[in-house]
């Protein structure tokens, strides 16, 4: 792995107040070493670490991308119950979830307008709105 990818990945984890480990370094040169955004599967980003000669358990990974958003440097988007992506990316933004490809990508912010939410239960806030459009190629 590249030092830069590292030592970019190392900041990141610093800015969260997160303890670098070598695992911890090891993910977050994959998320963000090259400085784009990224949305990535916990199966995804673990074949990402194999292939990099990195050996972390995928339970590890799982572990790891949820420190990561309980620091604030994710977010995590549900497309149904079953699938989680982690999303590099922290402003609100839409996303596409492409059916055929299972891939998530992000929609153009500029383009969505959300008008009105129902008003929250009693006693709660909305803590934010997730915005998923489900694309099947016609």
């Amino acid at each position: 792995m590249q030092k830069n990818a590292e030592h970019r990945g190392t900041d990141w984890l610093s800015s969260a107040g997160l303890r670098p480990t070598r695992q911890r370094v090891a993910l977050a040169a994959l998320l963000v070493g090259d400085g784009m955004d990224r949305h990535v599967t916990a199966e995804s980003l673990f074949a990402s670490a194999r292939a990099a000669g990195e050996g972390v358990s995928l339970a590890t990974v799982y572990n790891t991308l949820r420190a990561f958003c309980e620091a604030g440097l994710m977010s995590e988007i549900t497309v149904d119950g079953s699938r989680s992506y982690f999303d590099t990316r922290l402003d609100d933004h839409p996303h596409f979830y492409w059916e055929d490809s299972a891939e998530l990508t992000d929609a153009p912010k500029d383009q969505l307008q959300i008008t009105a939410l129902p008003k929250a239960p009693e006693g709660t806030a909305v803590a934010r709105v997730d915005v998923v459009i489900r694309l099947r190629r016609a």
